[in-house]
């Protein structure tokens, strides 16, 4: 009877076992479609990233100006006509400009073309410095109009399987990397604005988890430990994107890199925000070498089980 109690628990554990390892992505590519340093196509101080993970694309924030991440994706050759899903990591321009357009344009040709945008709760908030079109709530008006739906996330959502937004992310260490004059009016009154909506996408693999961040408000090692503790525990196998690191002081880089190493982090592309300074510093600091840390360009990419392209802008 114990032999057979014994046998039915280790079925179940491989069962188990066999249904976790069957959330993970098996074939993950991300490409950058808008940042600073551009091999080809525009440069410019925004982000964008396209996902493609197994069947899914998923395209995460939507670069500076309304046209970039159009024509970057024609100038490579990329259809996003069939992306249905967008990612915004935080309210700022630099990195939500694009969406309007982006709706606009491929609806015409596909009517569910970037039509749910997923967002932290915070979002929408009023923030009284900023009006026009700097105003996020315009463009959620406008982007509304043309027949798309914004969702928000108070916490972190699987939105696919394997697939996840990590919602806002407690502000455990003070990786402070705001304006220290900007307010936000929330539902407990006017405080400061230290971009609580900040989330980042976290993609299961088998190799660990791949963090992409568009600025990295809440900070780069919050944001990790968090998707470790509230998604699954397991190494950081790539952490891409901006990280908002580009006027770290010598000391915090250090700390930074030392808290990366702990993480287990494998691959590091620092684009948009994060600095060529502090790549290098970050590269030295967490142990990584020149080819799994570096400045992420327009047409970088990081694939699962290849690693990182940088172009040779970025080298």
């Amino acid at each position: 009877m114990k032999r057979l109690t014994a046998l039915l628990s280790l079925l179940l554990l491989h069962s188990a076992s066999s249904a976790a390892s069957a959330e993970n992505i098996d074939e993950l590519r991300v490409l950058v479609l808008s940042t600073m340093l551009a091999d080809r196509g525009i440069g410019e101080w925004g982000f964008a990233a396209l996902i493609e993970a197994d069947d899914h694309r998923i395209l995460f924030d939507t670069g500076a100006r309304p046209e970039t991440v159009l024509q970057n994706a024609k100038e490579m050759g990329v259809d996003l006509s069939d992306i249905e899903e967008v990612v915004l990591s935080h309210n700022h321009w630099d990195h939500t400009t694009g969406l309007v357009a982006l709706r606009s344009s491929l609806s015409k040709s596909n009517p569910d073309a970037m039509s749910r945008t997923h967002v932290g709760e915070g979002i929408l908030w009023e923030r009284p410095r900023y009006s026009g079109e700097v105003d996020f709530r315009v463009k959620a008006k406008a982007y509304e109009e043309l027949g798309g739906r914004i969702v928000e996330h108070a916490k972190p959502a699987e939105i696919h399987p394997g697939i996840w937004v990590t919602g806002p992310v407690p502000r455990v260490h003070p990786e402070r990397n705001w304006s220290p004059t900007a307010n936000v009016r929330s539902p407990q009154g006017l405080i400061e604005d230290t971009i609580p909506e900040s989330q980042s996408l976290v993609i299961e693999t088998d190799e660990g988890l791949v963090v992409i961040s568009g600025c990295g408000h809440a900070g780069i090692i919050n944001t990790l430990e968090y998707a470790r503790k509230a998604i699954r525990d397991a190494p950081v196998h790539a952490a891409l994107g901006g990280f908002h690191l580009l006027a770290g002081s010598d000391d915090h880089l250090d700390w930074t890199g030392q808290k990366m190493r702990d993480l287990e982090v494998g691959h590091f592309m620092g684009a948009h925000c994060t600095g060529i300074e502090a790549v290098f510093r970050l590269r030295e600091s967490a142990g990584l070498d020149r080819s799994r840390a570096v400045v992420g360009a327009v047409g970088a990419s990081f694939t699962l089980g290849e690693g990182i392209e940088p172009l040779s802008v970025a080298r």
